[in-house]
């Protein structure tokens, strides 16, 4: 029998799910299949409404071999899970004779762990709880979700804390979840055999296709022992978000807060000489947190040093001591030395990966407020660790031994794809060489005409903003926008304090407008009152540049308060442009224009969701327009029409809402 051509099985898979074939999606799946046949990479930008998660994986399921997709959020695990694969599976199933299986895998903390659950956490003596079914009063909120947990685990099949609804605090859920470092083991627990995150494991290996999430694949990475089960095909999802994902799961922190819970975790279990040992170097370590300032170390002060040593070696000891002593007052012995071991460990780890001083490394102090939950994320310094750049480490551990595809909305910057490849370790395009992953990047466009679906406004009128500076004239433009608009704006912040000082104050100016801020409720139910009303505005920062998507007449108006730049006391970003420049590059380009352009491009993509939709992006910021860098940033923005005239944009704004209105009251008078 012949083998179904792949324009058949693409033909056959959209219909399944409803869909209309587009050239961009048939462009993108015979890239796709042509770089996992000839065993090669490829980066595909495909713009929004491409229908991309069928055009990677009809092919990935055509190959045969087994596929790890990764994504960046939890929305696309679900519809990959719940909506795309199954109906995919199905409408395949007839043309390739097989049905390929497909699983879900997270990181452990996401399962419910059945020995936490029955058995209790382990002990803290400061707390001096447990069992926490009793010790939380289930009049409290903790209590009442603790109790509800309780009832999920008899129902759930998965145990997957996305499956709990509603959900439930990271507090409530860290006292029936455990890290791997605090897993028994499945042959050691008494729960082994009905443990959720082995159930999922082992659903992994026996599928064709399992999807994950960008934490798990770095940490398939770096920690060199495999998570993943083997895979031809690696396919990444949303990857503009892999770097500062991975650079998430490469960093480390060290707070007085995690360093005395290791101290009084392992206080039972040791000697009392090594207890004393590691209280005694907790407390030095506290004394000098309590006078950090926030910013870089470009060196480690001497008494820093001095303490992280202190605490390395009172780790250490510990760690040996830890396996020798037997406390017949402790209960469920093996769970408490498990997690025990694991804090100390995780102090040991990052005490010492800063005292080794690597220049590859970048460490700095930063200071908390508290917020919301303060007993869980209480005020005061923390001292954190991350690497210089990922790149290296991604181009030794991704591009090896397997074909990876790389898709997103925005990929292409400032025209090429080379700036996101050199953040994933990749040599320019086209670069011949030994140990050279070879790849190639393919724009698939868009299914929107954005030239007439869109205008891109910059206010070149307004003055230049200053960091922290009064933007009176800002907040003025804002106004005058949102009215022309009738609300249905979407307001993008550079800082929350930006947002807030923005909502306070049209709140008082244009009452008639509802303004909702990101922080003031959960962000699915922000966007959920946005949607459902024209005339209300919702403001917010760094999530909501990438992870709204509304549709329709509620987003007419995107507007950006200034170009993102990373903060110009970031420690991270600052030396990795600091980098670039020692290396004799751009570090301004490389590092900062890279940053906001790839952020612009996603929020300019909040606007146009579908075919019918029509609006403005406005940036209130009159370098996009004035500076030099100005140009690479409009090119890595979806090419809509461009003004920089108030009174154009005006115009069309009022025309866009009068239209929705028009729209509003002829489909209320057909319902009437």
């Amino acid at each position: 029998m012949t083998k179904p051509s792949l324009p058949e099985l693409l033909h056959a898979a959209v219909t399944a799910v409803g869909g209309t074939e587009r050239p961009g999606q048939v462009a993108m799946a015979e890239a796709v299949e042509e770089a996992i046949d000839g065993g090669s990479h490829l980066l595909v930008q495909a713009g929004t409404g491409t229908g991309k998660s069928l055009g990677y994986l009809v092919p990935a399921l055509a190959h045969g071999e087994r596929v790890v997709v990764a994504t960046a959020t939890l929305a696309l695990q679900r519809q990959l899970v719940e909506r795309d694969l199954p109906r995919t599976v199905d409408a395949l199933h007839p043309l390739l004779r097989r049905r390929p299986e497909f699983a879900m895998l997270k990181g452990r903390s996401n399962y419910l762990c059945l020995h936490r659950l029955h058995e209790g956490v382990p002990q803290d003596e400061e707390e001096g709880l447990f069992d926490q079914f009793e010790a939380a009063a289930p009049t409290s909120k903790l209590g009442q979700d603790l109790l509800r947990m309780r009832d999920w685990a008899d129902e759930t099949e998965t145990g997957d804390r996305d499956d709990l609804t509603p959900g439930v605090s990271d507090r409530a859920w860290s006292q029936v979840s455990v890290s791997s470092r605090e897993c028994l083991g499945a042959t050691k627990c008494a729960y082994g055999a009905e443990c959720f995150a082995e159930t999922a494991r082992e659903r992994a290996k026996l599928s064709e296709v399992v999807v994950t999430n960008h934490a798990l694949l770095a940490i398939d990475a770096i920690e060199g022992a495999p998570v993943l089960p083997q895979h031809e095909v690696l396919i990444v999802d949303e990857a503009h978000e892999l770097v500062s994902r991975v650079t998430g799961v490469a960093t480390g922190e060290l707070t007085p807060g995690q360093v005395n819970r290791a101290v009084r975790r392992a206080a039972k279990l040791v000697n009392e000489k090594a207890a004393d040992q590691l209280q005694t170097a907790a407390e030095g370590f506290e004394r000098l947190m309590e006078l950090a300032l926030p910013g870089r170390l470009e060196e480690i002060p001497e008494d820093l040093g001095y303490a992280l040593m202190a605490l390395r070696d009172a780790c250490r000891t510990v760690i040996s001591a830890i396996g020798t002593t037997r406390d017949k007052s402790v209960q469920d012995e093996d769970a408490v030395r498990k997690q025990a071991l694991a804090s100390v460990e995780s102090v040991h780890d990052v005490a010492e990966r800063i005292t080794n001083g690597s220049e590859w490394d970048v460490v700095w102090y930063e200071r908390h407020e508290p917020r919301g939950g303060a007993a869980y994320r209480p005020s005061g310094a923390s001292l954190r660790v991350a690497p210089m750049s990922v790149s290296g480490l991604l181009r030794e551990k991704l591009f090896t031994d397997r074909s990876v595809v790389l898709t997103s909305a925005t990929l292409k910057l400032g025209g090429d794809f080379n700036g996101v490849g050199a953040s994933l370790g990749l040599a320019p395009e086209g670069t011949e060489g030994e140990d050279v992953p070879q790849w190639k990047g393919v724009d698939v466009g868009s299914p929107f005409d954005y030239r007439k679906q869109g205008i891109l406004y910059v206010a070149k009128h307004l003055a230049r903003p200053a960091r922290d500076g009064d933007r009176g004239d800002m907040l003025d433009e804002l106004t005058e926008l949102i009215q022309a608009a009738g609300g249905r704006t979407l307001g993008l912040f550079s800082s929350m304090r930006a947002a807030q000082l923005a909502a306070e104050e049209l709140r008082s100016r244009i009452p008639e407008y509802p303004i909702l801020l990101q922080g003031e409720e959960t962000l699915g139910e922000l966007i959920k009152n946005f949607a459902a009303d024209p005339r209300t505005c919702l403001f917010g920062t760094l999530s909501l540049w990438q992870g709204v998507d509304v549709p329709g007449p509620s987003c007419q108006l995107v507007v950006m308060d200034k170009i993102p730049f990373p903060r110009p006391d970031d420690p991270l970003m600052s030396a990795r442009q600091k980098a670039v420049e020692e290396a004799g590059g751009n570090g301004f380009m490389a590092v900062a224009a890279t940053h906001a352009a790839l952020l612009m491009a996603q929020g300019a993509g909040r606007l146009v969701r579908a075919s019918g939709d029509r609006g403005v992006v406005a940036v209130l910021d009159q370098r996009l327009a004035t500076a030099r860098y100005g140009s690479y940033l409009k090119a890595s923005l979806p090419d809509f029409w461009f003004t920089t005239d108030r009174n154009q944009v005006r115009t069309s704004l009022a025309a866009i809402d009068a239209k929705a209105r028009q729209t509003e009251a002829a489909g209320q008078a057909e319902s009437g």
